[in-house]
């Protein structure tokens, strides 16, 4: 049964084109149009990879992408037997409802997964191997993926890069002789103002490197989450993640197709719930609504994002703050819900349709 559900739905060709634009084409159009582009003209146009360009086609593109078109096979599956009038025939067989609604998961799975997997083997690939060979480091050049021996050891060799571009993490009696240094950056990055107690007069080579080497120790850590390209940690995480909201994605749209009768509808309100009401459940502050904002599967989703990766449908700084916040376990009992929740309404209704 599975096997003639796979190839019911492998047959349908727009439904595959639609499936393989989206996760492999789109992706691969755009590194293919950078690629081009970096090529003719270096000194304009970056790499094509990178950290920067792998996590915004992940959450921008395959996360959001992903699932509607995920959830548009998922609708396909759960009414194509209506649709095309073969519900009666397959009733007929005498074989179980519930059998023949449970088949046409690891069926659909076995498309949209695989496609899924092609596309962002892409994007981790170019990703990696396009990435640039140096790091914009809040304006020096450094190299990237240093330990924090190795940042140091740079910042003895590059002390004016440091001092003038790294954020100065350091107060003046923390190293000796450092009367003569300028104190921070103010806030617009012009100019600075004097430590206290400090002094006309140029420093010596030992004292700005001194001072290089420790605000390189402090800045580590930031210095640490800039990447050139993503670590295989990350690519892992979030190959699964976005594999994640396929699967989910999926089973709720074959399972509120099955419930319809019919696949238009049940597309549309799949659209409407990833573009308009999660990104109003993720981003909107209503405190007197948050118990139904965390109960949206899009928060839920998003929540359980992988460190690293931007926050889904962007939004400001204050709307980041004020963004909704929900344990890791309501998350993931969310998710489950609507899994077991859909599956549940679609094989009932499968059971109960009239032939």
């Amino acid at each position: 049964m599975i096997a003639a559900r796979w190839y019911e739905l492998r047959k349908r060709r727009g439904l595959m084109l639609l499936l393989a634009g989206v996760t492999v084409g789109l992706p691969t159009v755009y590194l293919a149009i950078r690629l081009v582009l970096h090529a003719v003209a270096p000194h304009t146009y970056g790499p094509a990879g990178g950290y920067d360009g792998y996590v915004n086609l992940v959450a921008g593109v395959l996360y959001v992408f992903g699932f509607i078109v995920a959830a548009t096979l998922g609708a396909t599956a759960g009414s194509v037997d209506l649709t095309e009038g073969m519900f009666r025939h397959h009733v007929i067989t005498g074989r179980s409802r519930l059998a023949l609604y449970l088949a046409r998961i690891p069926a659909g799975l076995g498309i949209i997964l695989p496609l899924m997997a092609i596309g962002f083997t892409i994007v981790c690939a170019v990703s990696v191997f396009a990435a640039p060979s140096t790091l914009d480091y809040n304006g020096a050049r450094v190299p990237a993926q240093l330990s924090r021996a190795e940042l140091v050891h740079w910042a003895t060799d590059h002390p004016n890069e440091v001092v003038n571009n790294f954020p100065l993490r350091i107060n003046p009696g923390d190293l000796p002789n450092t009367a003569c240094l300028p104190g921070p950056s103010g806030p617009d990055g012009r100019g600075a103002k004097a430590f206290p107690g400090s002094t006309t007069g140029p420093c010596t080579t030992a004292q700005l490197r001194a001072l290089a080497v420790n605000v390189a120790n402090e800045s580590y850590d930031d210095y640490s989450r800039h990447f050139l390209s993503p670590s295989i940690s990350l690519m892992v995480k979030s190959g699964l993640w976005i594999g994640l909201e396929a699967v989910v994605a999926f089973l709720i749209g074959l399972g509120l197709a099955s419930l319809l009768g019919q696949r238009t509808v049940a597309v549309v309100l799949m659209i409407v719930l990833e573009l308009i009401l999660t990104p109003l459940a993720v981003r909107a502050h209503l405190p007197h609504l948050m118990n139904l904002q965390r109960a949206v599967i899009g928060a839920a989703t998003a929540h359980v994002e992988p460190g690293g990766l931007p926050r889904p449908f962007g939004g400001s700084q204050t709307e980041q703050v004020l963004a909704l916040h929900e344990p890791t376990g309501v998350a993931i009992v969310v998710i489950i819900a609507w899994i077991v929740v859909w599956t549940g309404l679609g094989a009932w209704r499968m059971s109960t349709r009239d032939a």
